[in-house]
């Protein structure tokens, strides 16, 4: 039997329109900026910033196409295309932050003179820009994984903006050039371990993983308390995105019992399932004295074959 409850992101495409537009206008302005001052903070913020819009124009295209209703080709749709767009997103960011790293260890061997003061005013556009777009984003980034990955570019460039803009202040007063690149150099590794968090939850997903809050040992043991149930096994577990997760198990029943009460039963578990772990999709397979082997993971037989 096949229980589920559909969970909908909020549409969220206008404001990453908004951020879109906002970042590719960032982009232009610090490249400009960061070639006349010399900066290189300000240029690898204007690169951070090529990648920020990016990765809001893969969201934007996620969001859209994610919501495209399933079909025979593809039963569930195409949600998945959000965690898709969300490891591109996170691993195009690793990339960039290696380059930056390489390019501010270059600059710290060659210091090179800065026009501290055009710095700063190209920096101040560049955090007031990025705060506007994590400003309409914040909401939509707690609940979906795409989102919050163009989220986390925002982030790490808001705080790349705010180092630069105290790098200028410094470098104007102590004339210390070295600042601009070990800055990047910092903010480059710190945007590094963000990306890593973001590739980790997409390869569980995209691998089909059971989710690391939930213990597969403790969902078997709370069913098996039901007195009509004798053994939970064959159990598989996985996130089809962010928000939804599935279940599927064979479930022994402790007698043999009609159509009408295998579904009543397959009920009370899923509706079980939904309220103690939060698992919005459930396929039961209710039996009685079907299957030899009731472990709790399936192992594929050596032909392949398997139930």
């Amino acid at each position: 039997m096949d229980q589920h409850f559909h969970h909908q992101h909020p549409d969220s495409s206008g404001r990453l329109l908004f951020s879109i537009f906002v970042n590719a206008l960032i982009t232009i302005v610090q490249i400009a900026g960061g070639i006349l001052s010399n900066s290189l903070a300000l240029i690898s913020d204007a690169i951070h910033n090529l990648s920020d819009t990016l990765a809001l124009v893969l969201a934007w295209i996620a969001n859209k196409v994610s919501k495209r209703k399933p079909d025979s080709r593809r039963t569930f749709g195409y949600q998945r295309f959000e965690i898709l767009s969300a490891f591109v997103n996170a691993s195009a960011l690793t990339g960039v932050s290696i380059y930056l790293i390489y390019t501010a260890i270059v600059r710290l061997l060659h210091p090179q003179q800065i026009t501290a003061g055009l710095m700063f005013y190209i920096a101040m556009f560049g955090l007031i820009g990025n705060l506007l777009s994590m400003l309409f984003l914040h909401r939509d980034s707690k609940h979906n994984l795409n989102v919050k990955a163009a989220y986390l570019h925002l982030l790490g460039d808001t705080l790349s903006s705010v180092a630069v803009v105290i790098g200028a202040i410094v470098i104007h007063f102590t004339v210390l050039t070295w600042i601009d690149p070990a800055l990047t150099l910092i903010i480059s590794m710190v945007i590094i371990k963000q990306a890593y968090q973001i590739l980790r939850e997409s390869v569980d997903i995209l691998m089909q993983s059971t989710p690391a809050h939930l213990d597969l040992e403790e969902i078997k043991s709370r069913i098996e308390k039901n007195t009509r149930v004798c053994n939970v096994h064959h159990v598989h577990c996985w996130q089809l995105q962010d928000g939804q997760v599935h279940f599927e198990a064979h479930i022994e029943a402790s007698s043999d019992m009609p159509v009408s009460e295998s579904g009543k039963l397959a009920g009370q578990i899923k509706d079980q399932l939904w309220e103690q772990f939060a698992i919005s999709h459930t396929t039961l397979q209710i039996e009685y004295r079907c299957c030899d082997d009731t472990d709790l993971i399936k192992q594929p037989k050596i032909n392949g074959m398997h139930n």
